[in-house]
C-alpha cells in the first residue's frame, strides 16, 4: 500500500512539474492591455472609456499634463505622455509598458488631425504636419509597438474615416491621409499574419456633435471586435445614417467601374456580377 501511495505522490509531483513549466497563456494570468493614441477627447476618449468599462487596462496616450490627470481618475486606464510625432515620447511610452506586467495586446491609432482648404491653396507646411500625424503617426507608433504585439500575437487596430473612402472638395489632404490608412492595413495584415496578429481598420462616418443620428459608442464598439473578436473584420464601416453607408458602398462601386472601363481586360456587365457573387460568399 505504501508503494502505491509514494507512487501517486512521485507521479502527482511530476505532473505539477510538467504544468508549472509550461509558457502561460498571457490572457488567462493578467488583464489584457490596450494602447489608444489621442485618448484625450472625441472619439479617443469614448473608445478608452468602452474598453476600460469592459475590463481592458487602456494606456491611455496624451499630450497635456491635464488630459493625463483627468484619465488618471479612470478605472482600469493609465494615461501616457504620447505625441506621435516626437520619436522620443514614443521610445519613452514603449520604455515604461515594457517594464509593466501586462505588456500589450492591442494598439488603436486613434490620435488624428483634420485641415480644411483646398488642394492648391494648401500651406505644404499645414499638409506635412497633418501628415505626420495622421500617416506618420501610426506608422511610427506601430513600428515601436510591434514587438509588445507580436509577443501577445495580439490585434492592431487604425481609425481611418469614410473620408478615406468618398473624397469632400476642402477636406483633400484629410481624405488623402485616410486613404494612405487603406493601404498601411491591407499591407501590415498581411505581413502580421505569420506573426498571428490581426490588423482591422475602423472607418467612421461623422459623429461629431453637430450631426445628430447615431452615437459614437458605436465606433468604441466596433474597435472593441476589431480587439476581441477571433475572427475580425478587416475593414467596419461605422457611420451614422443610411445616407453615409450608401456613399461609401456607391463610391466604391464607381472606382471599380471606373477601373474597368474601356481597358484591355474589361469584363462586361454579367461578368462583374459572377464577380461580386463569388466574393459575396466569402463575406456573409
Amino acid at each position: 500500500m505504501k508503494k502505491w501511495i509514494t507512487l501517486l505522490i512521485i507521479t502527482m509531483a511530476l505532473y505539477h512539474s510538467v504544468v508549472s513549466s509550461e509558457d502561460p497563456k498571457p490572457e488567462n494570468i493578467k488583464q489584457k492591455a490596450v494602447l489608444v493614441t489621442g485618448a484625450s477627447r472625441g472619439l479617443g476618449l469614448k473608445m478608452t472609456e468602452h474598453l476600460s468599462a469592459a475590463g481592458y487596462l487602456v494606456y491611455a496616450g496624451a499630450r497635456n499634463e491635464a488630459d493625463m490627470k483627468r484619465l488618471d481618475q479612470m478605472k482600469n486606464v493609465k494615461s501616457i505622455r504620447l505625441d506621435v510625432t516626437d520619436q522620443e515620447q514614443i521610445k519613452a511610452a514603449v520604455a515604461t509598458i515594457e517594464k509593466s506586467e501586462t505588456g500589450l495586446y492591442g494598439l488603436v491609432n486613434n490620435a488624428g488631425i483634420a485641415s480644411v482648404s483646398p488642394l492648391i491653396d494648401m500651406d505644404e507646411k499645414d499638409l506635412d504636419a497633418l501628415m505626420q500625424v495622421n500617416v506618420f503617426g501610426p506608422y511610427r507608433i506601430t513600428k515601436a509597438f510591434a514587438p509588445l504585439i507580436i509577443k501577445q500575437k495580439g490585434r492592431i487596430v487604425t481609425i481611418g474615416s469614410l473620408a478615406g473612402i468618398a473624397s469632400d472638395p476642402g477636406l483633400g489632404a484629410y481624405s488623402m491621409s485616410k486613404h494612405a490608412m487603406e493601404a498601411f492595413t491591407d499591407t501590415l495584415a498581411v505581413e502580421m499574419k505569420k506573426s498571428g496578429v490581426q490588423v482591422s481598420i475602423v472607418e467612421p462616418g461623422n459623429y461629431s456633435p453637430i450631426f445628430k443620428g447615431g452615437d459614437p459608442i458605436d465606433v468604441a464598439q466596433a474597435v472593441e471586435h476589431a480587439i476581441s473578436d477571433p475572427v475580425p473584420k478587416r475593414r467596419y464601416l461605422v457611420v451614422p445614417d443610411q445616407a453615409s453607408a450608401d456613399r461609401a458602398l456607391s463610391v466604391s462601386f464607381a472606382e471599380l467601374l471606373q477601373l474597368n472601363q474601356q481597358q484591355k481586360y474589361s469584363k462586361d456587365l454579367e461578368q462583374l456580377i459572377q464577380i461580386l457573387r463569388n466574393q459575396f460568399k466569402n463575406y456573409q
